[in-house]
């Protein structure tokens, strides 16, 4: 029997001595192959507690991460709504006012349109001036090329240039406002506005401040003005506008039927007669349609 086992003979009870290797008689009561077994569930059991610690705390870090990406998310869907449903109140303010301001600005241009076509007169072309390639109507408001040069005399009021084809009205300004409009449809060159009296008119020139001419022009599908200034156009033209304001150094023209303002020469000295001129070049086989002076018309504006 083992030492940590004894009999008392003044009992029949087995007593049992305290000891500190109770594990040991524990293990010792067990079959060998059986603590083996048990040893190695042990080592397992402690092997994974420590693997599975690091992945534990990861997979608790990447759960609050999610929570907290969520709440972001959340948010944010909320401060977008708010900033939508405002940005849609702003547009839709922005577009009464914007609505408003047109209004006005239509009932200025109206204003505006009234009063300068208030200036309208009367253009008459000068047969006295015309190129020899010109061939003006009867009524004197049409002109366009001709072929033929024609078999008219010679004076000093006459456009003889080998490039230009030009003609002036006959009556000329010295002072005052006055306003009148061009057809240009169908044509693929033109030059028209208003010249000084005292312009060149047997030279080549091309039409520029410098030589006494304040005007626009189409050439090759280009709009343009003064030196070479070129207009951008939301459409072509079919009719122009020319207004002349004498005392103010203004020559403005405008597209007279969307009143589009297209082009303005501004503070310029005039000391002489201004005559609207009109030149609407070679044919070439596609610019044959005439220049017609329009009559005026107070219209809606589009």
């Amino acid at each position: 029997m083992s030492d940590d086992i004894y009999d008392d003979p003044d009992s029949s009870s087995i007593n049992i001595r305290p000891c500190d290797n109770t594990e040991n008689i524990y293990m010792n009561a067990v079959p060998k192959r059986s603590q083996q077994r048990m040893k190695h569930s042990e080592i397992q059991d402690r092997s994974g507690d420590h693997n599975h610690g690091p992945y534990k705390l990861a997979v608790v870090f990447l759960g609050l991460l999610c929570v907290l990406l969520l709440v972001v998310i959340i948010g944010l869907c909320t401060t977008t709504e708010e900033a939508r449903l405002r940005l849609e109140t702003n547009i839709r303010d922005m577009a009464g006012e914007r609505d408003k301001l047109q209004s006005r600005l239509w009932k200025l241009e109206s204003d505006d349109m009234k009063k300068i076509k208030s200036h309208a007169v009367d253009v008459i072309l000068d047969p006295d001036t015309a190129h020899r390639y010109l061939l003006l109507s009867a009524d004197g408001k049409q002109v366009r090329f001709n072929s033929t040069r024609r078999n008219v005399p010679d004076n000093p009021k006459r456009f003889s240039s080998t490039m230009w084809l030009r003609v002036l009205g006959k009556q000329g300004f010295s002072a005052g406002k006055f306003y009148y409009e061009v057809q240009v449809k169908g044509k693929t060159w033109w030059d028209l506005g208003v010249a000084k009296e005292s312009v060149n008119r047997t030279g080549d020139q091309h039409v520029s401040t410098e030589g006494g001419y304040w005007a626009i022009w189409l050439f090759d599908g280009t709009y343009a003005a003064g030196p070479w200034v070129s207009l951008s156009l939301k459409e072509k033209l079919q009719r122009v506008g020319v207004f002349v304001d004498y005392e103010a150094g203004l020559v403005s023209f405008y597209d007279a039927d969307c009143w589009d303002h297209l082009y303005s020469y501004t503070n310029v000295t005039f000391t002489e007669k201004l005559y609207p001129f009109f030149d609407p070049s070679y044919s070439n086989g596609r610019n044959s349609s005439p220049l017609i002076i329009s009559p005026v018309s107070i219209c809606p504006i589009k």
